[in-house]
């Protein structure tokens, strides 16, 4: 259960609220519609207060000139290795400063701070993603003036598509060994994205992958998206990644 958005308590009541006519009231389930229309109110309320957090988040980076951007995946996408390549490549061409959330640890904030970046570790504990209010401590901490703020999600395909965090830019990173379903499994995540990152290209030989049919997929759940298609370990490809960066949309 993810302890911030209670995403597994929202599952149970939509499915009972949606079952919830069967019983008679008195029924050991008649209170099953009350509490899916509670925990509705409770996300609805978390949500308006996250994305008030998220505007006022924007604007202040707005006033700065930085961009954000929200990168997310799965576990093992490869998102850690793009942002080193990516600190080291982009040093005096785009000042880069990072935000790395996961739920332990600070091992993927180290790996950046040796690439040589601005960085702020988040640890959500039994949290599943990060919230605009994380994003403002960070970005109070980083106090970033000039250039980019990367935000490198925590590993999740569900619940950080729902909560904005002040970003310019979304991004959702795959890798070939994930599968090429995952756009049809996870629209949401996909739907809110405007890049989506096709990573571990030099694996492909070794995995069965339609990317031709992930590409298709994407295009399906979000026509405005972008595709790029690359490897973060060999750098196949990453230019296109640096460019949209550099030139949001571009």
């Amino acid at each position: 259960m993810c302890a911030t958005c209670g995403c597994s308590v929202s599952a149970v009541s939509a499915v009972s609220a949606g079952h919830s006519h069967d019983h008679p009231h008195g029924s050991p389930h008649a209170h099953d519609h009350r509490e899916g229309t509670r925990t509705l109110t409770l996300e609805q309320r978390v949500l308006a207060k996250n994305d008030a957090l998220a505007e006022r988040n924007r604007g202040w980076l707005a006033a700065r000139g930085v961009r954000a951007v929200n990168v997310m995946s799965s576990p093992g996408s490869g998102k850690t290795t793009l942002l080193e390549r990516t600190v080291s490549a982009l040093a005096g061409r785009l000042p880069v400063a990072v935000v790395e959330g996961d739920q332990e640890t600070s091992a993927d904030a180290d790996r950046i701070a040796r690439a040589g970046a601005p960085v702020v570790q988040i640890n959500t504990g039994s949290g599943c993603h990060l919230d605009a209010a994380m994003f403002e401590s960070a970005l109070r901490s980083l106090d970033p003036h000039e250039g980019i703020v990367i935000v490198e999600n925590v590993g999740n395909l569900v619940c950080p598509a729902l909560f904005d965090l002040g970003e310019g830019g979304r991004v959702v990173i795959m890798s070939v060994t994930e599968g090429a379903d995952k756009p049809l499994k996870y629209p949401h995540m996909f739907r809110t994205a405007d890049l989506v990152v096709l990573n571990k290209l030099d694996l492909l030989p070794y995995v069965e992958f339609d990317v031709e049919g992930f590409e298709r997929d994407v295009a399906l759940v979000n026509p405005g998206a972008r595709t790029v298609q690359l490897s973060a370990t060999r750098g196949d490809g990453i230019e296109a990644w640096y460019d949209w960066l550099d030139r949001p949309g571009g």
